[in-house]
């Protein structure tokens, strides 16, 4: 039965996420922790960690890690098929049709109304992942210093996990 819930609810999480992997958090943080509560804030943004560390994308790394925790390598096969499955029927389907609509300006309209709520999702997602992770003044300013030291000058995203990784050392 978890895993049918596991796989459902990656499902829905691919169906009706736009704007990629950071737009996803959200939903899939409500579904793991206040739906289901297969992990705690903690787990959650320790998990959050790993999968932005790792190669792939963040929902597809987020589905297969917390697929496995919930239901070991089958957990991890179903989370991750459900949530790239809708995506998958979609652009099947947009291809098929894409020469009949390309020029529409409903299409070009209904675009321009979900850009903005990708954003919102992207800020709503960071603001939950920021209450989490700031747990004191040394976190903030970690934070801080890397997101001036990646926005402004530049650094390789690479550089600022070891950067942070140097610094919690060091600091906690």
């Amino acid at each position: 039965m978890e895993l049918l819930k596991l796989f459902l609810s990656f499902l829905k999480i691919g169906a009706f996420t736009f704007g990629g992997g950071y737009a996803m958090v959200p939903l899939i943080q409500n579904e793991a922790i206040e739906v289901h509560g297969w992990l705690t804030n903690k787990e959650f943004i320790d998990i959050l960690a790993i999968v932005e560390m790792t190669p792939g994308p963040i929902a597809i790394n987020s589905a297969t890690f917390l697929g496995y925790k919930v239901g070991g390598i089958l957990g991890s096969i179903l989370a991750t098929t459900a949530v790239v499955l809708p995506s998958f029927v979609i652009i099947i389907l947009i291809a098929h049709f894409l020469s009949k609509f390309k020029d529409s300006p409903y299409v070009d309209w209904a675009f321009i109304g979900i850009r903005p709520v990708v954003l919102g999702l992207i800020i709503s997602a960071s603001i939950s992942v920021a209450r989490n992770a700031f747990i004191d003044f040394k976190s903030v300013i970690i934070g801080v210093v890397l997101f001036y030291l990646i926005s402004f000058k530049n650094i390789h995203p690479i550089l600022s996990i070891v950067l942070a990784g140097v610094a919690g050392v060091l600091l906690f």
